[in-house]
Order: structure tokens, then sequence, then C-alpha cells
């Protein structure tokens, strides 16, 4: 009988892989008095690079605008290298769309208020996300969009 080896899953490394801040209306923006709508956008993607490890990357875009005019926009890569060993193979997709990004949020919650306030604004404060539901949410558009890919033939 093969000995079943114990499931591994550890972060080899942390690392903010792209950053960008553009505030395209300075300085006259800053005489605005208007409060900005904030729009935050939220994109995870993963990758295998090796055998048993995984890139994964939370990518932020935070956009601000008073009227047509952009306040700021910045984005944020915040990406780890994650050493994944003896999952079973359906469990991977999982981890890779749940757990990673959920370890990701709260370096690019930071990164992206570090950025804001830096730039001369009150910082924009991420909120939690259920990475659980979002993972599910997808699965479900995919199932629904291979069903009706047939029907289009």
């Amino acid at each position: 009988m093969s000995e079943q080896q114990e499931p591994v899953f550890a972060i080899e490394k942390i690392y903010l892989k792209d950053a960008s801040l553009e505030i395209p209306n300075a300085p006259q923006i800053f005489l605005e008095r208007e409060s900005p709508q904030v729009e935050i956008n939220v994109h995870n993607q993963s990758a295998a690079l090796d055998a048993n490890l995984y890139e994964a990357v939370l990518t932020v875009t935070a956009t601000a605008k008073i009227r047509d005019k952009t306040v700021f926009l910045v984005e944020v890569a915040q990406a780890a290298i994650f050493q994944i060993r003896n999952v079973p193979q359906a469990d991977l997709d999982p981890i890779l769309g749940i757990a990673c990004p959920g370890i990701l949020l709260p370096y690019a919650r930071e990164a992206v208020a570090s950025m804001v306030s830096r730039a001369g604004f009150p910082p924009v404060v991420l909120q939690h996300m259920n990475f659980e539901a979002i993972y599910h949410q997808r699965l479900q558009q995919l199932q629904q969009q291979n069903a009706a890919a047939p029907a289009a033939h």
C-alpha cells in the first residue's frame, strides 16, 4: 500500500507585482469641493509556475470621479507564489480561486489605501470580499455559457 502524502499549502513569497497611480486633472482637481464617486474593480488570476508552484495575482483598480472628471486612478497587482502539493486536482482550482485571493486582499487593501493617501486624498479602504461566493458565481456563469454554446452552433 502506498503512503498518502499530506497536503501542503504554503506561501513562498508575497510581492507587489505592479502599481500605478494617475491624477490626470491635478492640480485643479484638488480645488474641487465635491466628494468623488469611487468605483472598485477586482480581478483574480493564477498560473502554474513549476511543479507544485503557482502564482496568484489579485488586481484591484480604484477609479474616483467627480462628474466626468477623473480624480484619480489607482491599480495594484498584489501577487504571491504558493506551494501547493498533494492536493487532488479537483481541489486546486478552488484553492487558487478562493484561498489565494483571500490571503492577498489585506496586502492589496493596504497598498491601495497607502497610494491614495500619498496622492493627497482620503484613503480608499477595500471592504471584505467573499471570494467563495465570487468563485461559485463565476462557475455558474461558465456552466450557463457552456450550456448555451451548443445551441448557438
